[in-house]
C-alpha cells in the first residue's frame, strides 16, 4: 500500500500544486484512518484482456463457401474477415491481418481445410482444425490479378484464374506454384483475335477431369453444361459440339409472337445446374429478370422441370450455393436446399418442399434488423429471468417455416464452464428493445419489445405533426434502465420521450394509456408568474400534490402555441387514445413526454434511473432534472440544474437574455420549492435563454469529434449507424446545440448520471436513508433526499416527498456512474421490489401482506450498527474518488486520464470480490481495485474510431464486456484471467472426423479400363518432374502461424497439452487412413493386372507365334 501511495504522490504533483498538495495530504493521512483497512482480494494477475467471440451478421460480406461433408459454412468479407457456422452455437471469426476483401474461399471437402483469396492477390490456407484456425501458408502473385479459384474434390490442385486470362496451377500440400500455366492464347482457337479478358469461372468436366473448361455449371454426367450471359440468356452446350449451343433459354424473357427473339433482359450473374435421379434437373440462378421490372426486390429464380419459381429477396444477392447430397460432382447432385447469401441477410431455401419454404434460421444474424442505437449487458442475472422472457417470446415466432432441421450442423459445442446467466439488451432506431441470452459465450434472441406501439403513426410526411426533434426514427431508443431482480423497465427515446414497463405473463387491454407531460424549461422564473401564484416564502418540503392518477385528457396542453406565435406545451409524439391490447411480456405502465417551451424544442434526455422498491423514476437533460412516481403517476420534482445547487452555485452563470416564465416549471401539475432556497434567490436564478435548436454554422463545426464522442455515450441517434458519419450531422448538432456552443457551455450543465441507494444524506445522520444522487457534466455530485411513505395502500395515497440537500463533491470531468459499498468494502445494490405477478387478483391474505409491506432494501448497513459506515464511488470522465460516509471525507483519489477521458466506467463485481472497471477514448481499458483505486490493469486495447463504439461499450460483472464492433456485429471480450483460461474449453470446435461418403460406382468397363490413371495424369501434367518449377517473381510462398505451432501459442497448460496430442493424433490417424486407402488402391491395382494378365494368357495359349 506504501508503493501505491508514493506513486500516487507523485502522480499528483503533474497536476496543478494547489490540487497536487491537496492530494498529498489526502493519500499520506486519508481522513479515513481510523476507518478499518479493507482487505483487498482482486491482485493484477486476476486480469487478462482478450476477445471471446463475435455475434451477428458478417458486416459487408463478399464470398461464401460450404463443406458438404463437414457441414460447414464460410463467409468471407470486404474487410477480410472470415466467419464460420457449424451447428447453432458453433460459430468462430477469424481476420486477415492486413484487412484486404476476400473474393473467394474453397474448402478442402473433409480436410479441416479452407482457401482464402483476396482482393490484394494472395491466398491463404487456414487450419480449421484447431479451435482458434490459423493460416498454415500462404501465396502472394506479384505479377497477375487473382479472380478466380477452383479446387476439384480430392485433388491436390488448385486452379487460380488471372485477370490477363491465364491459369496458374498451386499444389495445396505444399502452397508451391506449378511450372504448368495454362496461357489465355493456347486456350483460344488461333482465329480469335481478341484478348478474352479475365477469367470468371473455371470448374472441371465431372466425368473427364483432364479438361479444364471455363463455364459456369456442368451436367454431372460431364456431356453437357451451362453458360449464363451478361444478355440474361442460359446456353447448354454438348462438349462433342462446340461450334453452337444446343439450346438458349432466356427464364424472364417475354417470348414474341413471328419467332423473334426475346427482348434482352438483365445480366445472369450466376447459374447452377443440379441433377436428381428420380425427377428433373434443377437449374437455380440470380439475377436475369427483364428490364422494365423497375423497383422489383432482387431475386433467386428455380427452374424445376416446367415450373419456375421467383423468390424474391430483401437485400441484393451476394452469391448462393445449391446444398447437395453428394460431394461427388460426378454423380446424381440431389440438391435439398439453396444458401443465399444477402448483402444483409443469409436465407436458406428449402428444394423438397412445396412453394420451397425457408429454414428457420437459428443463427443470431438479426441484430441489425433495426439499427442499434444502444446497449446493455447483464451478468449473473437472477435465474428465472431467461426462461421467463423465452416463454413471452416464444409466441412472437413467424410461422410459414420449414419443417426440416437446419441443414448447417457441423462441429461440436464446447464445454460450457460458465453456467451464470447473462442477457444482452439492444435498443433499436425503430424504437425496439431486443432481449438475447448471451450465457456460455452464446447468443440467441429471447424477446422483443415494441415502444412505438403506444404513440400514433404518422400515414405520411404531410400528416406528421410539426414537433419531432429528428427527421428520421424519432422512436429510437436512447438510454435503457432496467432492474433484472424486480423485471421494471424504462426506456427514454430520442423524441425526450420516457416510458416506463412492468412484466406481465397475462394478456391485457388497457383502455386509456397513462401519460404525463413535463414541461422541464431552463429559465428564470420571475415571482410574477402567469397565474399569479407567488412561491412559498418560508422553506418547505417538496411534495407531489397530485397524487391522484391523471388521464390523459387531464394534461395541461391548453395550447400548441403561445401568444407570439411559438410551439409551446406540445410533445413530439401523440400517444394513442384508442384501447391498447399488450401482449404477454412488457406492458406500458406509463409514458412521460418533455414538452416544447415557447418554440424550443425539449432537450434529449442524458441520464435514467427507476427503482422499483421506491416505485420512481427519474431522468435529465441539459436543462435540469425530473421525478416521477410511477404509482401515483405524479410529477414529484421539476428543477432546472442550477435550481438543484441552490444559493451555492460554485459558477458565477450570468443570464444571457431574462425573460418571463410562460409558465410555472412542473407544468401545472406541482410547484416545487426546494429547502434552501429563498424567493429573492429563485428569482435570481440565471437563464440560458432561448438557444434555437437551428445554430449557425460556425457552431455547428465547434461540435468536432471528440464533443460528440463524449456526449454520443448518452445520445445515441440512430443516425450515428450511418457507416460515415459526416461530423456536421444536422440531427445530432441540432440536439447538441445547446451544450456544445462556447458562449452556453457552462450555463447548459446537463444531468450525466443518477443512481437511487440507501445511504448517508447529511454529514450529521446517524443512520442511512433513501436518496438520489445525482451527478452532472461540470462533475458535481448532487443529493436529493426521498421520504416515502409506508407500503400498501398508504403507498398510493400518501405523497412522496423530495427535498435537494446540496452538494456533496466536485471531480474533474462528467460524473459517469456512482456505486456504494458498506463497511467491508462489499457492493450495495440499489433496493428492489421483487417481481409479481401484476394483473392477477390478489387474496385476501396477499392484500394483508402487502399493507404490512415496506419497500424492499438489501443494503446490508440498513441492518447494522449504527457507527459503522459507508463508501460512496464516483467515477468521472477524468478521475475516480470514494468517499467515506457519513464524514464525505475523500478517502481515495486516482487520476484515470490527463490527456483523453473516459467513455464508460462501470462498478462491477469479478473473482467474489469488485472493481472499477473503464474504457478510454484513447483505447485503453483499464481496472480499478475497490475502495483503494489502485491500479490492476492498463492495456491498449481499441482506439475510439466512431460513435458506434463510443456508444455501445459496457462493462458487466465477472469480467465480460462487449461493444458493437461494426453496424450488424457485437464483439464480446473479457478481462477476466480465468476467462481467458477456460475460453479454449469453452470455444466449440469445427472439424469432426467424419468418413468421406463412398464414391459411385463407376460400371464394370469404366473400370476395367479407366485404371487409376486420372490423379497419375494429374501429377505428371503439374508435377515439378515434367512442368519443371515455377518463376520465383510470379509468386512469393509466406509460411504462416498455424498448424500446431498456433495451437501452442493458443493454449498453455494441460489443454494446451491435450490439443496438441489431440491434432498430433488427428494427423497421424488420417496419414495411416490415406496409407490404408493407397495400400487398398494398390491391391486393386494389382488385382486388376493381375486378372488382365490371366485373360491374355489364356487368350494367345494355345496359339502358335505365326498367328500373333
Amino acid at each position: 500500500m506504501r508503493k501505491f501511495n508514493i506513486r500516487k504522490v507523485l502522480d499528483g504533483l503533474t497536476a496543478s500544486s494547489s490540487s497536487a498538495s491537496q492530494q498529498q495530504q489526502q493519500q499520506q493521512h486519508p481522513p479515513g484512518n481510523r476507518e478499518p483497512e479493507i482487505q483487498e482480494t482482486l491482485q493484477s494477475e486476476h486480469f487478462q484482456l482478450c476477445k471471446t467471440v463475435r455475434h451477428g451478421f458478417p458486416y459487408q460480406p463478399s464470398a461464401l463457401a460450404f463443406d458438404p461433408v463437414q457441414k460447414i459454412l464460410a463467409v468471407g468479407t470486404q474487410t477480410g474477415a472470415l466467419r464460420l457456422f457449424g451447428r447453432p452455437g458453433v460459430e468462430c471469426y477469424c481476420q486477415h491481418d492486413n484487412g484486404a476483401a476476400v473474393i473467394q474461399l474453397q474448402f478442402l471437402i473433409n480436410e479441416g481445410a479452407l482457401v482464402s483469396a483476396l482482393a490484394d492477390d494472395t491466398l491463404h490456407l487456414w487450419n480449421l482444425r484447431q479451435k482458434r484456425p490459423a493460416i498454415l501458408h500462404s501465396l502472394k502473385f506479384c505479377r497477375e490479378r487473382v479472380t478466380f479459384c477452383h479446387l476439384p474434390f480430392q485433388s491436390k490442385w488448385l486452379y487460380v484464374g488471372t485477370e490477363r486470362g491465364n491459369i496458374h496451377i498451386v499444389n495445396v500440400e505444399s502452397f508451391t506454384l506449378s511450372g504448368y500455366v495454362i496461357m489465355w492464347n493456347k486456350a483460344i482457337e488461333l482465329s480469335s483475335k481478341s484478348h478474352p479478358g479475365p477469367v470468371v469461372h473455371i470448374s472441371d468436366n465431372p466425368m473427364d477431369e483432364g479438361k479444364a473448361i471455363h463455364s459456369v455449371a456442368w451436367h454431372h454426367e460431364g456431356k453437357q453444361f451451362i453458360c449464363s450471359h451478361s444478355d440474361g440468356t442460359l446456353t447448354i452446350w454438348n462438349v462433342r459440339s462446340p461450334a453452337k449451343p444446343v439450346q438458349t433459354i432466356t427464364p424472364h424473357g417475354k417470348q414474341l409472337k413471328d419467332g423473334k427473339k426475346p427482348e434482352p433482359c438483365k445480366p445472369i450473374l450466376k447459374v447452377e445446374f443440379k441433377t436428381t435421379r428420380s425427377g428433373e434437373p434443377f437449374i437455380i440462378l440470380s439475377g436475369g429478370l427483364s428490364y422494365d421490372t423497375v423497383g422489383r426486390r432482387p431475386c433467386l429464380t428455380v427452374m424445376h422441370g416446367k415450373s419456375t419459381a421467383v423468390l424474391e429477396m430483401d437485400y441484393s444477392i451476394v452469391d448462393f450455393l445449391t446444398l447437395c447430397e453428394t460431394p461427388y460432382p460426378n454423380d446424381f447432385q440431389e440438391p435439398y436446399a439453396v444458401v443465399v447469401l444477402l448483402e444483409k441477410d443469409l436465407v436458406l431455401i428449402d428444394l423438397a418442399q412445396n412453394g420451397y419454404p425457408i429454414f428457420e434460421n437459428p443463427y443470431p444474424l438479426s441484430i441489425h434488423e433495426s439499427p442499434v442505437t444502444c446497449c446493455e449487458y447483464f451478468a449473473d442475472c437472477p435465474v428465472d429471468l431467461i426462461p421467463a422472457l423465452y416463454s413471452v417470446g416464444a409466441r412472437q415466432k413467424r410461422q410459414g417455416y420449414s419443417k426440416k432441421e437446419w441443414p448447417i450442423n457441423g462441429g461440436n459445442w464446447g464445454l460450457g464452464a460458465q453456467s451464470y446467466p447473462e442477457i444482452i439488451i439492444t435498443g433499436h432506431a425503430d424504437g425496439s428493445v431486443k432481449f438475447w441470452d448471451a450465457s456460455a459465450i452464446t447468443l440467441q434472441v429471447l424477446y422483443k419489445l415494441k415502444t412505438s406501439k403506444v404513440f400514433e403513426k404518422s400515414r405520411n410526411k404531410d400528416d406528421r405533426p410539426n414537433t419531432d426533434i429528428v427527421d428520421e426514427d424519432p422512436y429510437a431508443i436512447q438510454i435503457i434502465s432496467w432492474c433484472p431482480e424486480s423485471r421494471m423497465l424504462c426506456i427514454a427515446g430520442v423524441s425526450a420521450h420516457v416510458i416506463i414497463y412492468r412484466f406481465s405473463k397475462q394478456e391485457v387491454i388497457t383502455e386509456v394509456i397513462p401519460m404525463l407531460e413535463v414541461r422541464l424549461l431552463y429559465e428564470i422564473n420571475d415571482v410574477e408568474t402567469p397565474e399569479g401564484e407567488q412561491p412559498p416564502p418560508l422553506p418547505t418540503p417538496v411534495g407531489g400534490s397530485n397524487p391522484q392518477p391523471i388521464p390523459p385528457q387531464s394534461h395541461p396542453s391548453t395550447s400548441s402555441s403561445s401568444s407570439d406565435g411559438l410551439r409551446d406545451n406540445v410533445p413530439c409524439l401523440k400517444v394513442k387514445n384508442s384501447p391498447l391490447k399488450q401482449s404477454p411480456g412488457y406492458q406500458t405502465e406509463l409514458v412521460i413526454q418533455l414538452v416544447w417551451v415557447g418554440g424550443e424544442p425539449p432537450q434529449q434526455i442524458t441520464s435514467l434511473a427507476v427503482n422499483s422498491s421506491y416505485g420512481l423514476v427519474v431522468f435529465g437533460n441539459c436543462n435540469g432534472i425530473a421525478m416521477v412516481d410511477y404509482l401515483q403517476k405524479a410529477v414529484l420534482l421539476n428543477l432546472g440544474t442550477i435550481e438543484l445547487y441552490g444559493s451555492n452555485d460554485p459558477y458565477r452563470r450570468e443570464p444571457r437574455s431574462p425573460r418571463k416564465s410562460r409558465q410555472p416549471s412542473g407544468a401545472g401539475l406541482c410547484d416545487i420549492s426546494e429547502g434552501t432556497v429563498v424567493p429573492e434567490d429563485r428569482c435570481k436564478s440565471p437563464t440560458s435563454g432561448s438557444s434555437s435548436p437551428h445554430n449557425s454554422d460556425d457552431e455547428q463545426k465547434m461540435n468536432n469529434f471528440i464533443e460528440k464522442a463524449k456526449m454520443s455515450r448518452k445520445l445515441s441517434l440512430p443516425t450515428d449507424l450511418k457507416p460515415d458519419l459526416d461530423v456536421k450531422d444536422n440531427s445530432f448538432s441540432r440536439s447538441r446545440s445547446s451544450s456544445v456552443t462556447s458562449i452556453d457551455k457552462e450555463s447548459r450543465e446537463a444531468i450525466s448520471a443518477l443512481h437511487f441507494c440507501e445511504t448517508f444524506t447529511r454529514k450529521t445522520d446517524s443512520s442511512p436513508s433513501p436518496c438520489l444522487w445525482v451527478g452532472t457534466t461540470l462533475g458535481t455530485v448532487l443529493v436529493i433526499a426521498l421520504n416515502l411513505p409506508p407500503g400498501g395502500e398508504q403507498r398510493l395515497l400518501q405523497p412522496v416527498i423530495v427535498s435537494p440537500s446540496g452538494t456533496i463533491l466536485r471531480l474533474k470531468g462528467a460524473i459517469l456512474r456512482m456505486a456504494f459499498l458498506d463497511t467491508t468494502g462489499c457492493l450495495i445494490p440499489p433496493a428492489y421490489e421483487p417481481w409479481r405477478e401484476h394483473n392477477v387478483p390478489e387474496e385476501k391474505d396477499e392484500k394483508e401482506k402487502l399493507k404490512k409491506r415496506r419497500p424492499v432494501s438489501v443494503s446490508p448497513s440498513s441492518s447494522q450498527e449504527i457507527s459503522e459506515n459507508q463508501y460512496a464511488v464516483i467515477c468521472s470522465e477524468k478521475q475516480a474518488k470514494v468517499i467515506s460516509l457519513p464524514t464525505q471525507n475523500c478517502a481515495y483519489k486516482q487520476n484515470i486520464t490527463e490527456t483523453s477521458f473516459v467513455l464508460r466506467g462501470d462498478i462491477v463485481a469479478l473473482s467474489n470480490s469488485i472493481c472499477l472497471a473503464c474504457f478510454c477514448a484513447n483505447g485503453h481499458i483499464m481496472t480499478f481495485s475497490l475502495p483503494s483505486l489502485r491500479p490492476l490493469l492498463d492495456v491498449y486495447y481499441l482506439p475510439l474510431t466512431n460513435m458506434r463504439i463510443a456508444r455501445t461499450f459496457c462493462f458487466t460483472n465477472n469480467g465480460q464486456a462487449l461493444y458493437l464492433v461494426s453496424p450488424t456485429e457485437i464483439q464480446r471480450l473479457t478481462y477476466s484471467q480465468e476467462t481467458c483460461e477456460n475460453l479454449q474449453e469453452m470455444l466449440g470446435e469445427l472439424f469432426t472426423p467424419v468418413e468421406t461418403p463412398e464414391a459411385p460406382n463407376r460400371g464394370f468397363f469404366k473400370g476395367l479400363f479407366g485404371g487409376g490413371a486420372q490423379s497419375l495424369d494429374r501429377e505428371e501434367l503439374f508435377g515439378e518432374s515434367s512442368s519443371g518449377k515455377a518463376s520465383r517473381s510470379l509468386a512469393q510462398h509466406i509460411p504462416g502461424p498455424g498448424g500446431i505451432e498456433g495451437v501452442k501459442g493458443a493454449a498453455s497448460g494441460v489443454v494446451g497439452e491435450l490439443a496438441r496430442a489431440r491434432l498430433a493424433l488427428d494427423e497421424r490417424g488420417q496419414k495411416l487412413g490415406d496409407l490404408e486407402e493407397r495400400t487398398a488402391a494398390m491391391l486393386s491395382s494389382a488385382e486388376s493386372f493381375s486378372k488382365h494378365a490371366h485373360e491374355i494368357m489364356l487368350k494367345y495359349k494355345d496359339k502358335k507365334w505365326y498367328q500373333f
